[in-house]
């Protein structure tokens, strides 16, 4: 007769035999908790990644400069410094999409357009990045205020704005290096009241900085080189 607590056989009490070392039932605990806790064995829910998408911005036909121009990587403030989409419900109240995110953080989405769109432009000799630094004279530094959904009643958008500031590196003193500080922001209407929305609409808004931004960085470095802006 065996007592309660006990196991009947040949090799009771040996591991591997009728009793678990310890060791394996630790183990065994600890992925079925982790098992329990990441819901069950499902797979992780799916993360939506957007980028902008737009075509380079149709600009008038203007006389290419002998010049060169770098564009820093542009600042963030910090409360839309991150990948995921922000939204703001109320004029108090900001709020993230978890599963819908930017590919990269606002900085590098709006610099990165603007690069592309200043050399599909073709109106200087050079455009050099953050990334890739070059003999330029002129630089654009910028900084992202606004990147991020707005809702109010009835009527979603998109809401970009940037400010930017164009410097001319012979100069030493900073009254003549400054050439310009300007701010920019556009409100663009969502036509869905989705992620997907929020993405296209960004993209029309910074459709219309960047060709604001190039035209205005064309004619002050043009006016500066001594050309007349006509």
């Amino acid at each position: 007769m065996t007592r309660p607590g006990k196991i009947a056989g040949r090799g009771a009490g040996r591991p591997g035999r009728g009793r678990r070392p310890a060791g394996t039932l630790v183990a065994a605990l600890s992925l079925a908790a982790a098992l329990f806790f990441s819901g069950c064995g499902k797979p992780p829910a799916m993360i939506n990644r957007y980028l902008l998408n737009y075509p380079p911005p149709v600009l008038a036909k203007l006389p290419p400069l002998d010049t060169g121009l770098e564009v820093k990587l542009f600042a963030v403030d910090q409360t839309i410094n991150r990948t995921e989409m922000v939204y703001m419900e109320t004029p108090f109240r900001a709020n993230t999409y978890w599963y819908n995110r930017w590919r990269v953080n606002p900085g590098y989405l709006v610099t990165d357009f603007l690069i592309r769109d200043l050399r599909d432009s073709k109106l200087f000799t050079a455009i050099f990045s953050y990334a890739i630094s070059g003999p330029a004279r002129f630089e654009l530094e910028g900084d992202v205020v606004d990147f991020q959904e707005v809702d109010t009643p009835g009527f979603w958008h998109a809401a970009l704005t940037l400010n930017i500031t164009l410097l001319d590196t012979d100069k030493d003193n900073i009254t003549e290096k400054v050439m310009f500080q300007r701010h920019y922001e556009v409100r663009e209407p969502m036509l869905t009241k989705s992620p997907q929305g929020l993405a296209e609409a960004m993209s029309r808004a910074m459709q219309q900085v960047s060709r604001r931004i190039i035209d205005d960085v064309y004619r002050a470095v043009k006016q500066r080189l001594g050309r007349p802006t006509g």
